[in-house]
């Protein structure tokens, strides 16, 4: 008898500490979840960029663009200058096309990259700041018809900056 009951008070305290454990984890995982739901709800992209054509499309004469970053973060943030016009011509950080979708031949130069990126590669941008930079886009890129182009910018996975919208822009004779 005395074996039965140290069996069901050895039961007992066994089962009480699993179920106790077993609530601690539902609780941690349900806070997780709470967390992770609210951070997405208050996601912003912290670092997003505009580009603006400054002036007009004149065929022969420069293409200026302003190339806008943002920082949209409550602290501050950074973002990496290369695949930028930030760093001048260094790589193919653009998709330029007509509107009929016939790709613009790029030539500018492609530089190879040792990953991770240097410190001295990034931008820091404080709460709310921002900082911007104009780059003429024929010194890019071959721009030899008049008509409406598209410019994409493609490099958010390197820099870090997310730009939405593309630009369009009527390039005339």
């Amino acid at each position: 008898m005395k074996k039965l009951s140290i069996m069901l008070s050895i039961w007992a305290l066994l089962f009480t500490a699993c179920s106790s454990s077993d609530k601690k984890e539902e609780t941690i995982a349900k806070s997780d979840t709470t967390l992770l739901s609210e951070t997405k709800s208050r996601d912003v992209d912290p670092i997003t960029g505009k580009m603006m054509l400054v002036g007009n499309a004149k065929l022969g004469q420069p293409i200026n663009i302003k190339f806008s970053v943002y920082n949209n973060a409550d602290t501050a943030a950074k973002f990496c200058k290369w695949h930028t016009p930030f760093e001048g011509l260094m790589s193919k950080y653009l998709d330029v096309s007509l509107d009929d979708y016939t790709p613009v031949d790029y030539k500018g130069p492609m530089a190879k990259r040792v990953m991770p990126p240097p410190g001295d590669s990034y931008t820091t941008l404080k709460k709310g700041d921002s900082t911007s930079v104009d780059f003429n886009l024929n010194d890019a890129y071959t721009i030899t018809k008049p008509g409406a182009y598209t410019i994409k910018y493609n490099s958010a996975t390197i820099s870090g900056i997310i730009v939405k919208d593309s630009l369009k822009i009527n390039v005339s004779n």
